[in-house]
């Protein structure tokens, strides 16, 4: 194996093991128990979630694209 290679391997696997610990000692991603002071409000019906997490990010893109289009159509009118 060239010096190159085992300076590579051990700089992934520091980067790995590092990761690796992050994540362990990151107790809030595996929060089980409330905290003080913790209000959760009510969670979100199947149709608030769909128009949250599906139907919004459709009509942002969409909205986008159009003014780009928009854009790029009267560029191309002014330069001919």
């Amino acid at each position: 194996m060239s010096t190159k290679a085992k300076k590579n391997a051990l700089r992934a696997g520091t980067v790995t093991a590092g990761l690796t610990l992050m994540l362990l000692m990151s107790s809030p991603a595996f929060a089980i128990s409330r905290d003080d002071g913790d209000d959760p409000g009510p969670g979100l019906s199947v149709v608030e979630t769909l128009g949250l997490y599906v139907v919004a990010p459709i009509v942002a893109f969409l909205v986008i694209a159009g003014l780009v289009m928009i854009g790029s159509k009267s560029d191309k009118q002014t330069t001919s």
